[in-house]
């Protein structure tokens, strides 16, 4: 039986000189953070207290978060302990947020995945687009419907684990279709595409939904719980959807004109897809009810959106509705229905047993729950406010557009060197404190903050998926930058230009 963390950790790898990097890195964090905390501690700041102490927290945890010192989620947790310990707020006021309804649509989500991995629904659906007769023996479309599917999965569980899964079926088909043309130019370059769309288009696919990746819901929680924006997932889909499409489809075409334009490969080497979707067998009793479940959960989660859309959103039912099914009580019904619903009866076995289910990444969770915490208190102190108006006051421009256009930018940027989930959180409230200080809705820039922060193609280390591949070898660091760099200004432009475009939907 498979688990996300065994898959991942078993991919996921880096050079010697990768390794040499990252420990440096760790180790200058390790002195670097706390120093900037004592130093911020007793150096003058013109704001209050509570909010000159929380300024020093702030300022080591993104070190912290930045080197990768300690576990990204050790680093959430340090936050709020120490703004007890220094008594910038009481404990219950410090960890309220790691019990934000979104904490539990993470849960549920997490364990619709677990159980969705646990059963090889995730391979079933892989395999058997690839083993179409419309893929053929066309480069082109394996490398579309390889990726597509990628992104396909990604919308509903994490990207790294979606590399994990997809990243051996990657191999297996270049081993297949390469086979006894080793070192050719087209075969290389094939190679190198097949393994960057695992990566990138996991990326890219996290985007489309509010469950896809941890940025998502960390930048929809914190415009809830600051600003007072409601996103729903529908409302969330109308603009990751359509990013999706376009991000994706600029991948392919990029990557035809690049690496593919010309290539052909033989059709009974390409047959071979197809054995590995017969080696899977019919569809299982638990990869069947993983679907029931899945389905349930999408349906209570899309149903509003259905209601609005027919004009029903303001009836007295649908007002219902949203109080008695919000999001994050529909991903814990679909959650529960793993546990009830048998595979055999008589031996009491049920599609997902706990210790399963606890396998999920509570990492992620804590990470999440410390970031919303922290924003939290950064605007309860006032922090946040001095913090917006300063910056406000340096930029010359102040319009909606601009800040979306600037945040946008900075999280890309710094999704580069630190995790997308980090990034979301040192980010999304800074775009947030400014656009309130400048007076305007802090929606489009956090948004675009948020989206940003799903970027970060060009290095092994900016992403879990862009480490997965690397350790292919059919992926040189030089590829990696070049191809990275014309996909994050790609989606730069793609994010700005649908935010300015369609963000009144929020």
């Amino acid at each position: 039986m498979r688990k996300v963390h065994e898959a991942t950790v078993s991919v996921e790898a880096y050079s010697p000189a990768e390794e040499l990097f990252n420990r440096r890195r760790r180790t200058a964090g390790l002195f670097l953070g706390p120093a900037i905390l004592l130093v911020l501690l007793m150096a003058p700041l013109p704001v209050s207290l509570a909010a000159h102490r929380l300024a020093a927290i702030l300022a080591m945890m993104v070190v912290l978060w930045i080197t990768e010192a300690l576990p990204l989620a050790v680093t959430a947790l340090i936050g709020p302990v120490l703004a007890i310990v220094l008594g910038v707020v009481p404990a219950r006021a410090a960890f309220a947020p790691f019990a934000d309804p979104i904490i539990f649509l993470f849960i549920g989500s997490f364990m619709l995945a677990e159980a969705m991995f646990v059963h090889g629904l995730d391979r079933r659906i892989a395999f058997s687009a690839l083993s179409s007769r419309l893929v053929g023996s066309s480069p082109t479309r394996i490398l579309m419907v390889f990726g597509g599917v990628t992104a396909f999965i990604s919308m509903w569980i994490s990207n790294t684990a979606t590399t994990a899964m997809m990243f051996p079926i990657g191999l297996s088909i270049v081993a297949h279709l390469t086979q006894g043309r080793e070192g050719e130019e087209g075969s290389r370059e094939f190679s190198t595409a097949m393994m960057l769309i695992c990566a990138f288009g996991a990326s890219i696919g996290g985007i489309g939904t509010t469950i896809g990746t941890p940025p998502n819901l960390i930048g929809i929680g914190m415009l809830n719980r600051i600003a007072g924006a409601d996103i729903t997932f529908f409302r969330w889909m109308l603009l990751g959807v359509p990013i999706v499409i376009l991000l994706f489809t600029f991948l392919v075409v990029y990557f035809y004109f690049r690496s593919l334009r010309g290539l052909e490969f033989d059709t009974s080497k390409s047959a071979k897809i197809g054995e590995e979707l017969q080696r899977l067998g019919p569809l299982s009793a638990g990869q069947r009810n993983v679907l029931i479940a899945f389905g349930a959960t999408v349906t209570l989660w899309l149903f509003p959106g259905v209601l609005a859309i027919l004009g029903l959103g303001q009836t007295p039912f649908a007002r219902a509705y949203n109080a008695a099914v919000p999001e994050s009580v529909a991903a814990m019904t679909g959650a529960i229905l793993l546990f009830v619903m048998p595979l055999r009866w008589r031996a009491r076995q049920f599609t997902l047993t706990w210790e399963e289910a606890v396998r999920i990444d509570w990492g992620i969770i804590l990470l999440f729950g410390g970031g919303l915490a922290m924003g939290e208190l950064a605007f309860s102190t006032g922090l946040a406010e001095s913090m917006g108006r300063g910056i406000a006051s340096f930029l010359p421009v102040q319009s909606e557009a601009a800040l979306t256009i600037l945040f946008t930018a900075v999280a890309i940027v710094m999704s580069e060197a630190a995790s997308n989930t980090a990034s979301a959180n040192m980010v999304v409230p800074i775009a947030i404190a400014v656009s309130q200080a400048a007076g305007i809705s802090p929606i489009q820039p956090a948004l675009g903050a948020t989206l940003g922060a799903s970027m970060g193609f060009m290095l092994p280390i900016s992403t879990p998926p862009n480490a997965i591949v690397y350790s292919s070898g059919h992926v040189p660091i030089t590829a990696m930058i070049r191809h990275g760099i014309v996909l994050d200004i790609a989606g730069f432009v793609v994010i700005v230009g649908l935010l300015l475009g369609l963000g009144r939907i929020f």
